[in-house]
C-alpha cells in the first residue's frame, strides 16, 4: 500500500497559526505596563522644601478620591454582576469633585496626604493628569509629590473601557521627600491576557528626612477587589506584612486595603454584598501584628463614625462597610484619628485623617 503523507498545507497552517499567536501576544506587550518587583516612583521635590523636626507632628490624610467622579453614577464595577450603566464621570462631575477635594484638603491642612485612584492620563476623565490639578490648585501648598501607576494601558480591550487608562497612587507633602519606590503586590488570578491588561496592584512608599531624628516613612497602597475564588488578597497582605517588617521604625501606611476588618463587619452586610468578601478576613495577620485605625474593636462596635465606604450601588444605599485604614508601626505616638464623613458624599470613599507624633 502507499504510504500516508501529511497534507502539504497543514505545515504552513502551523506556522500561520504561531505567527498569529506571536503577533497577538506581541501587541498586548505592547499595550500594557511591565513594572518591576521594586522600582523608584516618580518624584519631584524642590530643594527649598522644609524637612521635619524630631518630635512634630505630623497630619496626614489617607483618601480614595474615586478619579474625581464624583457622585450620582453607578459604574460597571459598581454592582457584582458587573452591569452598572455608568462608564465615565462628565467633565462638570470632575471639575466639581475636583474643587471639593481640594477644599477638605484646605479646610483639614494636612502635612501629607495619601491618594488612591488618581487619574494621569485616562480617556475616562479626558486625559488629565489629575494629580497636577490638585497639586495646582492647592497653589503650591504642596511642593513635593511621588506617583506610580498601578493600572496603565494605551488600550484596554474591555467593552466599557476600550480606551486609555492610567490610574495611580499618589502622594503630596509640605516636606521634604527624599526617595519614592514602588514595590510590586501579587496579581489576581487569571487567564495570561486578562492579567496582562488588569490592574497591576501597588504599595507607594516614599521617605521623608527628619532633622534630629530617624526618617519617616510614608506608604499608601489600594489592593485588589473581587478576587473570590483565588488567594489573591492573602497573598497581597502577606506582601505587605513582609515590607513593613523591614521598614526601620517610625512609619505609617494608609489605603484602601478593600477587606474587612472582622467576622462582625461581615455579618452586618446583606448576602448580597458579603459576596464581596470571606467571612474569616484575610486582613488579619496585619490587625494581629500592628496597631491600624480603625481598630478591630471599633469595627466591631459597629459605631457608624468608623466606616469608611458608601457603595454607589443604589441596593446598597447608605455606607456600610470599613475597608480604609491606618496601620502604625509599633511604639508610634498618635494625636487623634478620624474617618470624615462628608455629606453630600464626595467620593465613595470618605477620608481618614490622623496626627502621629514623631519621636
Amino acid at each position: 500500500m502507499p504510504s500516508r503523507s501529511r497534507p502539504h498545507w497543514l505545515p504552513r497552517l502551523l506556522t500561520g497559526l504561531l505567527l498569529l499567536v506571536g503577533v497577538l501576544a506581541g501587541l498586548v506587550y505592547a499595550l500594557t505596563d511591565h513594572p518591576k518587583p521594586v522600582q523608584a516612583a516618580d518624584l519631584t521635590c524642590p530643594a527649598s522644601a522644609p524637612t521635619l523636626k524630631a518630635g512634630q507632628a505630623v497630619k496626614v490624610l489617607n483618601w480614595n478620591v474615586q478619579y474625581l467622579a464624583g457622585r450620582g453614577y453607578v459604574f460597571f464595577y459598581d454592582t457584582l454582576a458587573g452591569d452598572g450603566p455608568d462608564t465615565r464621570p462628565s467633565a462638570e462631575s470632575v471639575a466639581r469633585t475636583l474643587d471639593e477635594v481640594v477644599a477638605v484638603i484646605r479646610e483639614e491642612n494636612p502635612d501629607l496626604i495619601l491618594l488612591q485612584e488618581v487619574d494621569r492620563d485616562s480617556d475616562r476623565t479626558g486625559n488629565a493628569d489629575q494629580l497636577k490639578l490638585i497639586q495646582d490648585a492647592l497653589g503650591g501648598a504642596y511642593p513635593c509629590a511621588a506617583t506610580t501607576y498601578y493600572h496603565r494601558a494605551t488600550f484596554v480591550p474591555h467593552p466599557k473601557i476600550m480606551g486609555r487608562v492610567g490610574l495611580s497612587l499618589s502622594t503630596l507633602s509640605r516636606y521634604r521627600l527624599d526617595s519614592a519606590t514602588r514595590y510590586a503586590l501579587p496579581r489576581i488570578c487569571g487567564d495570561p491576557v486578562t492579567v496582562a491588561f488588569n490592574f497591576k496592584r501597588a504599595v507607594l512608599g516614599v521617605t521623608l528626612p527628619v532633622q534630629g531624628g530617624e526618617r519617616l516613612t510614608a506608604y499608601s497602597t489600594h489592593m485588589d477587589a473581587f478576587a473570590q475564588g483565588c488567594d489573591t488578597m492573602r497573598r497581597q497582605v502577606a506582601a505587605v506584612q513582609t515590607l513593613l517588617d523591614g521598614t526601620a521604625r517610625p512609619w505609617v501606611m494608609g489605603g484602601d486595603f478593600n477587606l474587612l476588618a472582622t467576622r462582625a463587619a461581615y455579618d452586618r452586610l446583606r448576602p448580597r454584598e458579603q459576596a464581596y468578601f470571606n467571612p474569616d478576613t484575610e486582613l488579619a495577620p496585619l490587625l494581629d501584628r500592628f496597631e491600624t485605625f480603625p481598630s478591630r474593636a471599633q469595627v466591631d462596635s459597629g459605631d457608624p463614625a468608623f466606616i469608611t465606604h458608601y457603595p454607589n450601588d443604589p441596593q446598597v444605599g447608605k455606607p456600610d462597610r470599613t475597608i480604609d485604614y491606618f496601620v502604625y508601626s509599633p511604639g508610634l505616638t498618635r494625636r487623634g484619628e478620624r474617618v470624615r464623613q462628608d455629606d453630600p458624599k464626595i467620593s465613595d470613599h470618605y477620608a481618614l485623617v490622623t496626627t502621629v507624633q514623631l519621636p
